[in-house]
């Protein structure tokens, strides 16, 4: 009996066990899939890939590679640069729509799985294989229609502002805000999901307590579901960040993919996106330091 006994593990090495065997896919998928390329991607990015009959061969070139895409090359910089500030633009605009945007599905009303299923569309509109074939497609044709139409509510606005006494900066904004809006809907569909998932697992008895106490809806708001959502706002930010940088329209990647191509070479074209894969390392990484620390999680 002792030695049967001596056989089962204890309660706390079994949640371990079960840990590592939950680990052990993305540990696999992690080193196949991701850490290997990414060993092979740097190596390229530091030599000149050079065809051969049956295989391919790489000269050592150094710094060369990240020199020429840095100082060198006519368009990397300004891209760069580009992308840089259109995140720092649509990033606050597209989490506060969807958090907007899911607060207002997740009230009861008539038409509510409809109007969920309308904001979620742009989801399944910008998968990758719908993007390249919608390129020539008439959807894409209404797309550029609408932001034509954006553009001009645009220029209506700046007429109004220019009239005012509002500081040109924050003109600015609010007028490319209203331009992109049709880009930003697009770009909101699973941060709308996720903030609705989040409004949904707030227990209900939480907020009738707070109305036994007389709490406005306002303060239910401030004090109740902006603190729980907090770390799916961190979520959103990261998913965002990161779906921005690789989206199959992006001018970077784009300018990437023609520079490996049909361009500079393979590797100048590793380079840059070794440059751009760090930057967004950086990018995340700073969100983490400012926002981690400012979230609050319930238990």
């Amino acid at each position: 009996m002792m030695a049967k006994k001596r056989m089962f593990l204890s309660f706390r090495k079994r949640q371990v066990l079960g840990g590592i065997l939950f680990s052990l896919p993305f540990v696999i998928g992690f080193v196949l899939f991701f850490l290997r390329p990414l060993a092979q991607a740097v190596q390229f990015s530091f030599s000149e890939l050079v065809l051969t009959s049956t295989t391919y061969e790489l000269e050592p070139r150094g710094w060369f590679n990240y020199l020429y895409a840095l100082q060198r090359h006519p368009e990397f910089s300004r891209k760069l640069t580009e992308t840089l500030t259109d995140l720092a633009t649509r990033l606050p605009m597209i989490v506060a729509f969807s958090f907007f945007a899911a607060n207002i599905i997740n009230q009861d009303f008539k038409g509510r799985t409809l109007v969920r299923v309308l904001f979620f569309l742009p989801v399944i509109m910008g998968a990758g294989v719908i993007m390249k074939l919608e390129i020539d497609d008439y959807s894409f044709i209404m797309l550029e229609h609408a932001q034509e139409g954006a553009r001009f509510g645009g220029a209506a606005l700046r007429n109004i502002f220019e009239n005012s006494s509002i500081p040109e900066a924050m003109m600015e904004y609010v007028v490319g805000a209203a331009e992109s809006l049709p880009t930003v809907i697009r770009a909101s569909g699973v941060q709308i999901l996720i903030f609705l998932a989040g409004l949904q697992s707030i227990p209900r008895d939480v907020y009738e307590a707070a109305s036994v106490e007389g709490a406005t809806a306002w303060e239910k708001f401030w004090l109740i579901t902006f603190p729980m959502l907090t770390p799916l706002i961190l979520t959103n930010i990261v998913y965002t960040v990161i779906d921005s940088f690789t989206v199959m329209n992006n001018e970077l990647v784009l300018l990437i993919r023609e520079t490996m191509l049909e361009g500079a070479g393979y590797g100048v074209g590793m380079a840059m996106a070794m440059i751009y894969f760090t930057l967004i390392a950086i990018v995340l990484a700073v969100v983490f330091a400012i926002l981690s620390k400012r979230i609050f999680y319930h238990v």
